[in-house]
């Protein structure tokens, strides 16, 4: 199968031809001109060739337009987040594919080293890394390795019917767990937490959805829990029939929570007569804690932990609470700790308290040292002491243990950006952005590294993923400072300038001594709006409080270029660091909360 599909109209086949012939030229293979008699057989090939692309290059033009087969193509590709579209002729574009940007070739020249061409092939190129970055492992299966197993499944959130919107983070962790048990089976292809819960709340026909992601089956369930009573319902679902394989309820009391997860994993596992290995029997079964009230706080902690962004002091609190009272129920829990250690980081990094999770990671990592969670939080408090060298350990560590831990793709990334190795950064945020679907601090990160190397379109693809994901939080959560100054962000690196500058006003109204809003805010100034000095003055009362902890990163903040030799920068600068000194000595006094 061809890294590249290129869909067009066979009367196009002459200007088609340079644009394959640059594709190839970078070490590609392409699909798009097969000796075959059309028909059933061609149809068929068509269909498996682009489904197992890595990137579709559409070459619109006004005939191309008017083909419903290109269109299809189009389309699916777009459904499939692989569409690189390309147009000559200023073709007018489907209405289904309008928003997504195009390049326009009509003065290329067929110049491959062109600043179009390189356009079109860049954009080509991260999706090529991407797909390979995606391949399987753990609890993250691909497309081309689910199929080359018998059984694929997508388990779908479950459902939650009780009736109190604050239980969904009960349903959504029983969702979680099953998942991950569920991947623990090797003859079985487990579509991604990220996958399935983009489904969440939707209405589904499984056939389309069995289709889209490439499964045999789907399961899906729901969740009562009541007056310390569980009723779980759950079964499985051919994707082809839309027949029930399995189905079964549970009516049982709140603590027989981990034996009902356990007996549902063995029977899909029954169910499609697959073969349990004994380790892999021993996996299921073990659980980081036996207590049912110190993993219903876990799950509560971790819910706020997905759902809320990184510098959310309330989050970061509750989260703490949470876990300290989870490993008093139970000291012996990895999960817990590891947990309690990033919220811990991110109140330091805010300047709220000055423990700053070492403990805790260290902690996690005594009763589970294969627990990836553990080194990437540790990975980040060593990136924090400018500890960098441990810190890339740590990270390594982490993402050998789980090359799809979320945590582990992020701790990974920050630690490249800093470093300023821009290539490695952008694998890896597009890896965490791909593995959680709440993530907006990968896609705003994501438009730092792609502005930092010039790539254009790369910028572009990466704002609109975040201001997509900020616009849906805000919808829900309108004042949220941290998400709104995300947003601006996007859209400065989209060219809305003005709309950037009318939401950073209005937060700074509502919240002025936001630390993350400001110190986002002046990025958009000095990356996005070249307004040096206002940019500066929107940083100065960042710096007035900014950690040691996020001082170094912030003087290699590419997003602050344009800053780092103004002298006004440098005395602000060299004022935190002789502030930060003075607070290190056995004679200062507690380090002050933000805003202070």
């Amino acid at each position: 199968m061809a890294d590249v599909f290129v869909s067009y109209a066979r009367a196009d086949k002459a200007r088609v031809a340079p644009l394959v012939a640059a594709i190839e030229a970078k070490g590609w293979s392409v699909w798009w001109d097969p000796e075959i008699i059309p028909g059933r057989e061609f149809d068929d090939e068509i269909e498996a060739e682009i489904n197992a692309a890595k990137a579709v290059l559409v070459v619109w033009t006004p005939t191309s337009v008017a083909s419903r087969w290109v269109r299809g193509e189009a389309r699916d590709a777009a459904d499939r987040n692989v569409l690189v579209p390309v147009r000559f002729d200023k073709a007018h574009l489907p209405m289904d594919v309008r928003a997504i940007h195009t390049t326009d070739l009509d003065d290329w020249g067929e110049d491959a080293s062109g600043a179009r061409a390189q356009e079109f092939l860049n954009a080509l190129g991260m999706l090529i890394a991407r797909s390979q970055l995606s391949k399987p492992a753990k609890s993250c299966v691909a497309a081309p390795e689910i199929e080359a197993k018998r059984f694929a499944v997508c388990v779908l959130p479950f459902a939650n019917m009780s009736g109190d919107p604050e239980q969904e983070y009960f349903s959504d962790g029983i969702t979680e767990d099953i998942i991950t048990d569920l991947s623990k089976v090797s003859s079985l292809g487990v579509v991604s937490r990220n996958d399935s819960f983009l489904y969440k709340g939707k209405q589904i026909e499984m056939h389309k959805l069995a289709h889209e992601l490439k499964v045999t089956h789907v399961m899906e369930g729901s969740v009562r829990r009541a007056g310390g009573r569980l009723r779980i319902t759950a079964q499985l679902i051919d994707g082809a029939t839309g027949q029930h394989v399995w189905a079964e309820r549970y009516d049982r009391d709140a603590s027989d929570i981990f034996a009902i997860q356990d007996e549902i994993s063995k029977a899909i596992v029954k169910a499609l007569r697959l073969r349990l290995l004994p380790e892999e029997k021993k996996a299921i079964e073990r659980r980081g804690t036996d207590s049912a009230e110190a993993h219903d706080l876990y799950l509560m902690a971790r819910q706020l932990y997905i759902t809320n962004q990184e510098a959310d002091e309330r989050a970061a609190l509750a989260i703490v609470r949470m876990c300290a009272q989870a490993t008093e129920i139970d000291p012996g829990y990895a999960q817990a700790w590891a947990l309690m250690a990033m919220g811990q980081r991110t109140l330091r990094y805010l300047n709220v308290q000055s423990e700053d999770g070492m403990a805790a990671a260290e902690r996690a990592l005594v009763l589970n040292p294969d627990l990836p969670e553990a080194h990437a939080v540790k990975a980040n408090i060593l990136q924090a002491a400018d500890e960098l060298e441990a810190a890339s350990a740590e990270a390594a560590v982490a993402l050998e243990l789980d090359p799809e831990s979320y945590e582990a793709n992020r701790a990974a990334a920050r630690l490249n950006y800093q470093r300023q190795r821009y290539g490695d950064a952008i694998r890896l945020y597009e890896k965490a952005a791909s593995l959680m679907e709440a993530d907006l601090n990968s896609a705003s990160q994501l438009i730092s590294c792609y502005s930092a190397i010039g790539d254009a379109a790369g910028t572009r693809r990466a704002a609109e993923m975040a201001l997509k994901r900020a616009d849906a939080i805000l919808a829900r959560d309108q004042n949220n400072a941290g998400v709104v100054a995300y947003s601006a962000l996007a859209l400065a690196a989209l060219g809305e300038g003005e709309r950037a500058k009318s939401r950073m006003n209005r937060t700074l109204l509502m919240d002025p001594d936001n630390f993350n809003a400001r110190y986002n805010f002046a990025c958009v100034l000095s990356q996005h709006l070249k307004d040096k000095e206002a940019a500066l003055d929107m940083l100065a009362p960042a710096l007035g409080i900014i950690t040691d902890a996020f001082l170094a990163y912030a003087k290699a903040d590419p997003d602050l270029a344009i800053l780092h030799d103004d002298p006004r920068f440098k005395a602000m600068v060299a004022a935190a660091e002789a502030r930060l000194a003075a607070a290190r000595s056995p004679a200062s006094a507690p380090i002050p909360a933000a805003g202070s």
